[in-house]
């Protein structure tokens, strides 16, 4: 096998697996399409033509990512909201990067009224910036996968650490948030997905990071990490979202997700069924 490492959606990919160029050339450009409809740092992506104008997004991811968020609105009251992009953008996290703050914005509340879709399209009746930072690049990471399944033998899709793998297990390090060069704990993933988040990374300003809580436009204080298993990337990234508020961990239970979080304050928390080692002592056990 071979590892491939490229860059796209401002992250660094590696997949290993016997590749050819045919299924190089598949990839790139899937992964390009995927980005000119969802990227909000494109002025000439679809998302972006929404934020202007309203009108329509002809995509069939629409229907996969807004059903789960219309489910991660649900289960965290609202801190999960897809036109949250308006709120980074408040607080320097544009399309320019100029990571110069001001006011804090929430997003919009009645979301699920101005953006509607059904399998093939979104549509915004008024003008809206989506974000779909919180289960996107699993969708993606889902996509590409889906796409190399013609590919024989073992297959590894990592987009920066959310990953999904086929055949033999990946000894993964869980990086701790406070200490890059550290671990809390490792997993064996097989035959599945591994997606993580967390508050250092993405972060500028003063305490300022891409973590948001829709229904304020702020930062989330409470939790620094967290992690997420499921045989899709986009449920293990979702659910990993979820887990920074309220209601997350009631979520990774209904959709059968296994998880572990770090608090700001070094507390670690786990699922029963977290299949992993943890390094802390006594980890909770929700």
């Amino acid at each position: 096998m071979t590892i491939w490492r490229f860059d796209a959606i401002g992250t660094r990919w590696e997949i290993e697996g016997d590749l050819d160029s045919g299924d190089r050339a598949a990839v790139s450009d899937l992964i390009e399409r995927f980005d000119r409809d969802w990227s909000r740092f494109r002025a000439d992506s679809a998302v972006s033509r929404l934020a202007t104008a309203g009108g329509v997004l002809e995509s069939a991811d629409a229907a996969p990512m807004l059903d789960a968020y219309r489910a991660l609105s649900g289960a965290t009251g609202g801190a999960v909201n897809p036109l949250v992009g308006a709120s980074l953008e408040a607080l320097g996290y544009d399309a320019a990067y100029t990571l110069t703050s001001g006011a804090a914005v929430a997003a919009r509340d009645d979301w699920s009224e101005v953006i509607s879709w059904s399998a093939q399209r979104a549509t915004a009746s008024a003008p809206a910036l989506i974000d779909v930072g919180a289960l996107g690049k699993g969708r993606l990471v889902d996509l590409v996968f889906a796409a190399l399944d013609g590919v024989s033998g073992d297959l590894v899709v990592d987009a920066g650490g959310d990953m999904r793998v086929r055949g033999a297990a990946v000894r993964t390090a869980l990086e701790h948030p406070f200490d890059a060069t550290k671990a809390i704990g490792v997993v064996e993933l097989q035959n599945g997905a591994l997606c993580g988040s967390a508050t250092n990374r993405r972060a500028w300003g003063d305490g300022l990071h891409h973590v948001l809580d829709a229904r304020t436009g702020q930062p989330v204080r409470t939790w620094a990490a967290t992690w997420a298993l499921d045989a899709e990337a986009m449920r293990a990234d979702a659910v990993a979202t979820a887990l920074f508020f309220e209601g997350g961990p009631e979520l990774a239970a209904d959709w059968g997700v296994d998880w572990v979080r770090m608090s700001t304050d070094g507390k670690v928390e786990r699922s029963e069924g977290w299949p992993g080692e943890l390094f802390l002592a006594r980890p909770r056990v929700s």
